[in-house]
């Protein structure tokens, strides 16, 4: 098949997810490498999404991709109640980087279903029903992991999700409903009231009811919403006085994006179960893990886990995870996101000086988000909640006209660039949004 028939036979056989089907308009991708991807015409796009938040290493890593050919020569598929080689190495990996206390690892084929075995493993270890998630949280779009979703991607399966969920709201400080009229508020002060409001929606819910409290450490589509201080250890303290277990999502906060290797880690909160996949693999293969405490990995010694799927623990999966964490060590890939966590939000400072449509910025690690408003007094978004807006798609259309590849979501811009990227490359994407807001600023209400 020649280039030129990619794109139309594509659109021929396929059905594309999270789109109206008259309505799709892919780009046909050639290849890829660094920072970078290419279409079949030779276009360049600098790449700021990771292309799904995912490839943290960078495109085309030649030792994954080796590690990948070799684990499919010796061994393409073994079923997952089988003991491999790379199954070995990659426990053994991740023990080594993952919070102290969590022993045991559950492989799974992505976040979705990641999400959805630790709420089973919860409700079986506190013999529990109900799951406490927040409104501003995206957990998977699976049955299970969409009904622990809190954002409008939920709404659209209503009421064919699974049941025991109950929402609570994020310390979402720019637009927290509790602090419009006081917004000198303390930041331990804020925190407190959400963790307030958290502790009141237990007692409503009872909280012998409640199995776990599902968070994203890091909010991630649904704006890059950072922990105030105090925020997460009192969660882990709410938690431990009720014996609700604590679920920290990492599928897209973790390996590196934040500029340590999991979001906790700047917190020190050490979670009962922790889920991952996304930069697990960088991309390279699809691939899930919950991370468990030794006594839940106990609870089971003498009871059967019912659950698994047929590609559970995948070798060929495994073994790009296990590369990919030698090379994220190997290379400094962290502690350089690190580095360009704060040149990256340098920049993004830059932009709320130049552009009045910028209400706000947000950023940890590679982990960022502008947030346009047409009114910074009233913080009126550019968008509205759950919609689009001509200047939003305007913007989007620019910046991808211009070779750079992001993902907008309602009012705000989402930057989470491969964490290889460099100033220079980081620049060049910044001077592209930066020409782009010029669209967005003519809407600035002046009265």
């Amino acid at each position: 098949m020649s280039d030129e028939e990619i794109l139309s036979a594509s659109l021929e056989t396929n059905f594309w997810t999270w789109s109206a089907q008259g309505k799709v308009n892919p780009i046909p991708v050639k290849r890829a490498d660094g920072v970078y991807f290419w279409d079949v015409h030779g276009k360049r796009y600098l790449d700021f999404n990771s292309m799904v938040m995912c490839v943290n290493i960078g495109h085309g890593n030649q030792r994954v991709i080796e590690a990948i050919a070799n684990q499919a020569r010796e061994l393409a598929f073994a079923g997952p109640g089988m003991a491999t080689r790379p199954r070995a190495v990659l426990g053994k990996l991740l023990r080594e980087i993952v919070p102290e206390g969590l022993t045991h690892f559950l492989y799974t084929l992505g976040g979705a279903d990641a999400n959805e075995n630790a709420i089973k493993l919860a409700r079986a270890f506190t013999g529990r029903s109900k799951i406490l998630t927040r409104y501003r949280s995206y957990h998977g779009a699976t049955h299970g992991a969409l009904a622990l979703t809190g954002d409008p991607r939920r709404v659209a399966w209503e009421p064919y999700v699974m049941p025991g969920v109950v929402h609570f709201l994020d310390p979402y400080r720019y637009r927290s409903t509790f602090h419009l009229n006081r917004p000198e508020v303390s930041e331990e002060q804020f925190s407190q009231d959400y963790l307030n409001h958290l502790e009141e929606i237990i007692q409503y819910e009872g909280p012998h009811t409640i199995a776990a409290v599902l968070l994203e450490t890091v909010t991630g589509t649904n704006g890059v919403i950072i922990p105030p201080k105090g925020y997460l250890e009192g969660v882990r303290a709410i938690c431990d006085r009720y014996g609700i277990l604590l679920i920290c999502d990492e599928v897209m906060s973790g390996f590196g994006r934040t500029g340590r290797w999991f979001a906790v880690d700047h917190w020190g909160v050490k979670p009962d179960l922790m889920t991952m996949a996304k930069g697990l693999t960088s991309g390279y293969a699809p691939l899930g893990a919950v991370a468990m405490r030794q006594e839940i990995y106990e609870f089971f010694m003498d009871r059967e886990y019912v659950g698994g799927l047929t590609f559970n623990g995948h070798p060929i999966s495994l073994a790009a995870a296990a590369a990919v964490i030698e090379v994220m060590k190997d290379e400094h890939i962290v502690e350089h996101a690190a580095e360009m966590g704060v040149v990256m939000k340098e920049m993004l400072e830059e932009l709320v000086e130049r552009h009045p449509s910028v209400g706000e910025v947000r950023s940890i690690g590679l982990f960022g988000v502008i947030e346009l408003v047409k009114d910074r007094k009233t913080r009126e978004p550019m968008a509205p909640f759950n919609g689009f807006s001509a200047e939003m798609n305007a913007l989007r259309k620019y910046i991808l006209e211009q070779g750079v590849f992001l993902y907008t979501h309602w009012h705000t811009i989402l930057l989470l660039p491969p964490l290889i990227i460099t100033p220079e490359q980081l620049r060049e994407g910044f001077e592209v949004i930066d020409r782009a807001l010029e669209i967005t600023d003519r809407m600035v209400k002046t009265v």
